[in-house]
């Protein structure tokens, strides 16, 4: 088996529990690995073989960008669980969602949620 990544799409985003971290937005990245044979895709040169990666990308903006969550670990959830039905094929889908500076009382460069499913 094979790997697809994207990794750090970023976005500003509105998510969190604090009403106020909701109004105010932060910025979000999401890493997205899928574990999928891509050999004849690779052999044949031929897209319609492989998982496209900018498929992946756009549910990804979807999902953080077009509704609010209380949850980093919803939206991980969410994009892996979108990103399994592009292909009956891909063995699992890992997506990592990071909070940059979280409002929490400390420095941290972001807190992150990781979520591994499959078929």
């Amino acid at each position: 088996m094979h790997l697809i990544r994207l990794t750090n799409a970023t976005f500003f985003a509105h998510h969190g529990v604090p009403l106020e971290e909701k109004k105010t937005g932060n910025r979000y990245e999401v890493d997205v690995e899928v574990k999928f044979d891509f050999e004849t895709a690779a052999r044949n040169d031929d897209l319609q073989q492989t998982v496209c990666y900018e498929s992946m990308y756009k549910i990804v903006e979807t999902i953080i960008t077009e509704k609010k969550f209380d949850l980093i670990e919803s939206i991980a959830y969410l994009i892996a669980k979108h990103v399994l039905e592009l292909s009956p094929d891909i063995e699992y889908a890992e997506v990592s969602v990071r909070k940059r500076n979280p409002p929490i009382n400390g420095v941290v460069d972001y807190s992150e949620a990781v979520y591994r499913g499959s078929h």
